[in-house]
This record gives structure tokens, C-alpha cells and sequence, in this order.
């Protein structure tokens, strides 16, 4: 009787434990303090990262703790609160008071818009945050705070977002031996919202090159190797492998590879 009694409560105190830690989910972010830059997505088009920011915002870790900086497209959401709406109508309820962030679109045109500092309990999972407007209304939404980058500058290494056309790119290539390179400027096709970039290589000697786990053949049949690869992205690195057939075995070298449009 003794055992079972005993059983019963190690299988209290078990269950009591893992709904203590959130169901075995932890908000240890795993991440050293600093500034990352992070994608920031929301559950409705009405409530998100201002365009120009191009869905990420600034995530700040200090002591585990992790909030993260958002810039929003106007001053008509005057309020959030992490949590439900049911919660923030409650009196002694600490709503996020908005700063005012300068955006700037690039095309000397600036706005200002309010900006919220909010409190992230993990990453890469829904939670609750509730939005109040000019009209006074509350409203609840779900966001997702992920795929963090150390860092804030939040417009570095872009995904390519440029209207479907031909454009040309300077190629910055770095890695291997040193020896080999690619011609610069190139061209980079947009075609259906997919970029598109040729690399032409100063060897004769790739035979085939692998980005973002897919594998390409080149081109050409005679001269440098010639390939058309996607572009990940611009001015900022991005991994490609080249494998080489000029040494006794063929090699495959990872390099990294930056793209800048040419003005």
C-alpha cells in the first residue's frame, strides 16, 4: 500500500513539474546577450512590421530575457500589451507605450510611425498580443519572433525584392584557395518575384555547383564555366559550393559569395 501511495505522488509531482516548465518548453533562448535581427510575423495584414522594414524588427537579450523592437506602418495602433484583450482592459494592466522610429523608404521620402518594445517569451512559437487603436478597440493577435541574426541593421543582407527585369550585380567571392574567381559585374534576372544570378567562373573546371542544397550544371559547353544560380540575397554573403575537376580528384570548395546592384 505504501508503494502505491508513494507512486501516486511521484506522479503528482511529475505532472505538477512539467506544467511548472510550460510542458517541457523552455524560454531559455539559447542565445548570448546582445542585438539580433529577427523576423517578425503577425497573424493579420492590419498588424505588422512597417514595409520598408521588410518583416524583421531588432530582438534585444539581456540577462535571458528577450525583447524585441518593432517599427509599424502608422501611429493608428496607440497601445499593445503582451498578453490577451481580456487582460489589458484590466485596471493595473501595464500596456507598451509606443516610441515615435524614422523611416526612411529609400527614395528620400521619411515618415515617422510608432515603434513598440515587446516582451518575447520564446522563439520560433505563437504567442498572445492584444492591440488597442485610435478607436479605442481592443484587438488580439498571435506573432512569431524567429530566425534571429546577430546583429541590427535590419536592411543588411536583404532578400533580393526587385520588379521582374535585368539588372547587373557586383560579385564579391571569398573562400577557397584564393585562386578562383567570378566575372563582376554580372547579370541578375527577376522573373515571376525569383532572382536569378550568372556566374561565370575563371576556370574551365566546375562542374557542377550546389545553393541552398540544390545542385546546378553548368551552362556551357566550352570556355570558363558559366552557371545561373539563384540569388539569396544582396550585400550580404551567402554559401555556394563549386566543385572543382582541376585537382587529381574532383573537390567540392565552399565559398562565400556577395551580390551589390550596380547603381
Amino acid at each position: 500500500m505504501k508503494n502505491k501511495i508513494l507512486m501516486i505522488i511521484c506522479c503528482i509531482v511529475f505532472i505538477l513539474g512539467f506544467a511548472l516548465t510550460g510542458c517541457g518548453q523552455s524560454n531559455d533562448p539559447g542565445l548570448e546577450d546582445g542585438t539580433y535581427v529577427v523576423d517578425f510575423t503577425t497573424d493579420h495584414a492590419m498588424f505588422h512590421v512597417n514595409d520598408a522594414n521588410n518583416d524583421k524588427g531588432i530582438l534585444t537579450v539581456k540577462d535571458g530575457q528577450m525583447t524585441v523592437h518593432v517599427s509599424l506602418q502608422s501611429k493608428k495602433i496607440v497601445n499593445l500589451y503582451a498578453g490577451l484583450s481580456e487582460d489589458a482592459k484590466k485596471d493595473g494592466a501595464e500596456l507598451i507605450e509606443p516610441t515615435v522610429d524614422r523611416i526612411d523608404y529609400g527614395d528620400g521620402y521619411y515618415d515617422d510611425v510608432y515603434g513598440f518594445d515587446i516582451p518575447v517569451p520564446y522563439l520560433d512559437e505563437e504567442f498572445d498580443v492584444a492591440l488597442i487603436g485610435t478607436h479605442g478597440n481592443w484587438y488580439d493577435h498571435k506573432v512569431v519572433v524567429s530566425n534571429p541574426v546577430p546583429g541590427d541593421d535590419i536592411h543588411a543582407g536583404t532578400a533580393i525584392d526587385l520588379e521582374d527585369g535585368e539588372y547587373q550585380v557586383e560579385t564579391a567571392l571569398e573562400g577557397g584557395t584564393g585562386k578562383a574567381s567570378v566575372d563582376s559585374p554580372t547579370k541578375l534576372v527577376v522573373k515571376d518575384g525569383a532572382a536569378t544570378v550568372t556566374i561565370t567562373w575563371s576556370s574551365p573546371y566546375y562542374d557542377y555547383m550546389i545553393v541552398d542544397g540544390e545542385k546546378y550544371e553548368p551552362i556551357n559547353d566550352e570556355g570558363n564555366s558559366v552557371f545561373e544560380i539563384p540569388a539569396l540575397k544582396l550585400n550580404e554573403p551567402f554559401k555556394i559550393i563549386g566543385d572543382t575537376t582541376a585537382m587529381s580528384e574532383p573537390h567540392e570548395i565552399e565559398y562565400d559569395l556577395t551580390l551589390t546592384l550596380v547603381e
